[in-house]
C-alpha cells in the first residue's frame, strides 16, 4: 500500500527541520503563498483502521506526539507557524495542495494573528482546604458542658458532616473566585487567553488542587512584564507555574478538513 501524508504545521516559508513521525524526514508543500510541512507515513500504521488500534497504544501515541510536536518546535522557532492537530494524514501531497489552497484565507488570517506572538501556559495550584474542626463531643456522647448533655453522637456527626460540606462549599468558591482573578489578569496583558480543563491530578502528578490551566498568547516584547506579571499573582497558598514560550498550539486552531 502506498504511503500517506503526515501534516505538521503551515507556514509562510520554508525552513529546515528534524525528523518527523517514524524517522522520516519532513518536506514542505507550497501553494497560495503558504508552505505546508509534511512526511511520509507508512499505511500499515497510519491508514484509518490501524490507526485507530494505534490510538489506543499510549507508548505509540506518547512517541508520535514527541516527533510531531519537535517539528512543529523546530519550524516555529525560525518562523511564523500554525500548527495542525496532533495525527493528520491526508492519502497525497494532492490533497494537502488542496487544503491550502481552499483554506487559504483561513490560514493567512492566523498566521497575522500569531506573528511576532509565543504561547505561554500558566498553571495555578492551591493546596486542598483544610477539614474544619470537630465539633466537641466526649467519646461516650454523654459528657455534660455547663450544667447541659453533649449532643448526642449522631447530632454531633450530623453537626461535623455539615460544617465539612460548608468548609468545602466555601473553598470552592474562593478557588474559582482566585482563578478567576488570575486569568483575567493575564488575558488583559496578553494578545488572548485560554482557559484548558484543569487536570486531574493523577496526570499533574501533583496532590494539591489545580485551580488555573491556562493558556496566553503574548507578544514577544512583553514576554518578560508577563512573566513578571504572573508571578507576582501567586501568594497567599497559591503557586503559579510558567511554562514557555512554545509555538501557539492553543490559539491557531486549526482543523483541516
Amino acid at each position: 500500500m502506498p504511503d500517506l501524508t503526515y501534516l505538521y504545521a503551515v507556514a509562510r516559508e520554508p525552513v529546515s527541520s528534524p525528523p518527523g513521525v517514524a524517522g522520516s524526514p519532513v518536506r514542505t508543500v507550497a501553494c497560495s503563498g503558504l508552505v505546508a510541512y509534511v512526511s511520509s507515513v507508512p499505511s500499515e500504521q497510519f491508514g484509518e483502521e490501524p490507526l485507530r488500534r494505534s490510538l489506543e497504544d499510549l507508548d505509540w501515541l506518547a512517541e508520535t506526539a514527541r516527533a510531531h510536536h519537535r517539528v512543529v518546535d523546530a519550524v516555529a522557532a525560525a518562523t511564523t507557524t500554525a500548527p495542525v492537530r496532533l495525527v493528520t494524514v491526508y492519502g497525497d501531497e494532492a490533497q494537502v495542495v488542496e487544503l491550502l489552497e481552499r483554506r487559504a484565507a483561513s490560514f493567512t488570517e492566523v498566521l497575522a494573528h500569531v506573528t511576532g506572538r509565543r504561547e505561554w501556559g500558566v498553571k495555578a495550584y492551591s493546596s486542598p482546604p483544610e477539614e474544619p474542626a470537630q465539633v466537641g463531643e466526649e467519646r461516650g456522647g454523654r459528657a455534660c458542658e455547663g450544667g447541659r448533655q453533649a449532643a448526642r453522637p449522631g447530632t454531633a456527626y450530623l453537626q461535623r458532616r455539615r460544617a465539612t460540606l460548608r468548609g468545602r462549599e466555601q473553598a470552592r468558591r474562593q478557588a474559582l473566585q482566585r482563578a478567576d482573578h488570575i486569568h483575567r489578569a493575564l488575558t488583559a496583558l496578553a494578545a488572548a487567553g485560554y482557559r484548558h480543563r484543569a487536570q486531574d491530578p493523577r496526570l499533574s502528578g501533583r496532590d494539591d488542587v489545580m485551580l488555573l490551566n491556562g493558556a496566553y498568547l503574548v507578544d514577544e516584547a512583553r514576554a518578560e512584564e508577563f512573566a513578571a506579571l504572573a508571578g507576582r499573582l501567586g501568594g497567599d497558598g497559591v503557586e503559579i507555574r510558567l511554562t514557555g514560550p512554545w509555538a501557539p498550539y492553543s490559539f491557531t486552531v486549526m482543523e483541516p478538513a
